[in-house]
């Protein structure tokens, strides 16, 4: 059966135009918290942005309604889970979180380049000095319980994990998959997992960095669409 692509995002392809830098050392407050069905506009363009980087519009289907209806049906941990990372110039107001205590880190850049869908990605999230007006999400991962068999015990797979371009290279990929890793620690899960595009050398690199084992033996095989949908007849 046939899909038909959704549109791209109003504003999703604003972040490819170059940004503006301003140079000088500059102080960003961060946070990465749980993200909430408020949220959903923000991750449906920010995986967008990510399938654009990865050359696979053609594959992007999933609207607002979709993610809404899917996202958040389960507790967090026990089935899809998204960690929204945000940053502001101002410190944050605390937000009551039961399920996970927001990880809150401040930072000090050289540069800083000028957000140009600042008011798109607003969190809208109240600050302390201004309720909300500069916290801007900058990012996301989102992720799944998973299983070792060898090892008997569950894990965590990160299926998804975007920085947005003017926020990028300045840890802020580390940090999201530090927190997943701190999660999956706190749980006794075993492994953290996640794929990785061959050509993306960098992305190899700053994994590897990290403490990461590329698997370069192992393939992923996928099974979607029509070869998907065959299965449906119960005819094989």
């Amino acid at each position: 059966m046939a899909s038909t692509i959704s549109p791209p995002p109003a504003a999703a392809l604003a972040s490819i135009a170059t940004p503006t830098i301003l140079v000088g050392q500059h102080q960003l407050y961060t946070r990465i918290r749980l993200a909430t069905p408020a949220d959903v506009p923000h991750i449906h363009k920010l995986i967008y942005q990510m399938a654009v980087f990865q050359n696979e519009t053609h594959l992007f289907t999933a609207t607002e309604s979709s993610l809404a209806s899917t996202l958040f049906n389960s507790p967090p941990f026990q089935s899809f889970t998204v960690f929204i990372l945000e940053v502001s110039s101002n410190p944050f107001k605390n937000i009551h979180s039961p399920a996970f205590l927001p990880i809150e880190r401040t930072v000090l850049v050289d540069h800083v380049a000028a957000d140009p869908e600042a008011e798109t990605f607003k969190s809208g999230v109240a600050n302390e000095d201004d309720d909300g007006d500069d916290v801007t999400v900058a990012g996301f991962v989102l992720f799944v319980p998973s299983y070792t068999t060898f090892a008997g015990k569950p894990g965590f797979h990160v299926e998804d994990l975007l920085v947005r371009e003017c926020y990028r290279r300045k840890g802020f990929g580390k940090m999201l998959l530090s927190a997943v890793a701190e999660q999956a620690v706190k749980m006794g899960f075993k492994r953290v997992e996640w794929s990785v595009l061959e050509w993306n050398v960098n992305a190899i690199k700053f994994y590897e960095e990290m403490g990461a084992k590329v698997l370069t033996e192992w393939r992923v095989c996928r099974l979607t669409g029509d070869a998907l949908e065959a299965y449906g007849d119960a005819n094989y």
